[in-house]
């Protein structure tokens, strides 16, 4: 398998769940401002020009986040990084899925974005502080989002949290969430992940 990456970007997700399953995948990292990857042109593995990407031993390609961590998932279930599919647990680990997806990640957008003007940028800001102060009660005493299990769900959340850090979205306000972010942060297969991307030194 191949996993079409940029440093950094929500990719990570998929990183740390091949390291946290004990899965080999070639890392291929993407240029994602000229479109370029190791190799040659990125738009011929995804047309649609963002990452992740996971070629496939058959030559299958499959993108979109919340799809290439529930096939990771689901090709090491002894590693029970997603529940079994059909169980109401499934539902509210792709329920996790799309609310990280679609509520927090895209709520970044506008703060890289170069060309945002800065009342788009105030909205996302004002729309990720709602959003976090309700995951922050959401979470509670749990040490992972699915309780004590680990899942795909939180390699995603941890991946978007550390953007934080570059667009001035101080995840200290939110206590739970720091503590969440700081426990992920320092499993082995996080690091190693990090490192593998180059996020970290080895």
């Amino acid at each position: 398998m191949k996993l079409y990456y940029a440093r950094g970007a929500c990719s990570l997700a998929s990183v740390i769940a091949l390291q946290e399953a004990g899965m080999r995948a070639d890392l291929v990292k993407v240029d994602l401002r000229t479109k370029k990857a190791e190799g040659g042109d990125f738009t011929a593995v995804n047309s649609k020009g963002y990452v992740p990407a996971l070629r496939l031993d058959d030559g299958q390609v499959l993108t979109e986040n919340v799809a290439v961590l529930q096939y990771i998932a689901d090709r090491k279930p002894e590693a029970k990084l997603a529940p079994p599919a059909g169980t109401m647990e499934r539902y509210r680990l792709q329920e996790w899925l799309s609310f990280i997806n679609s509520e927090i990640h895209k709520s970044f957008g506008p703060l890289f974005n170069a060309e945002a003007k800065e009342e788009t940028r105030q909205y996302a800001r004002n729309l990720l502080a709602k959003r976090l102060s309700w995951l922050e009660g959401a979470m509670g005493s749990r040490t992972f989002l699915m309780g004590e299990s680990f899942t795909v769900a939180d390699a995603y959340l941890f991946t978007v949290l550390s953007w934080g850090a570059h667009v001035g979205v101080d995840i200290a306000k939110w206590p739970a969430i720091k503590s969440y972010y700081e426990r992920i942060a320092a499993r082995p297969q996080v690091i190693a992940a990090m490192q593998a991307e180059g996020l970290l030194k080895k």
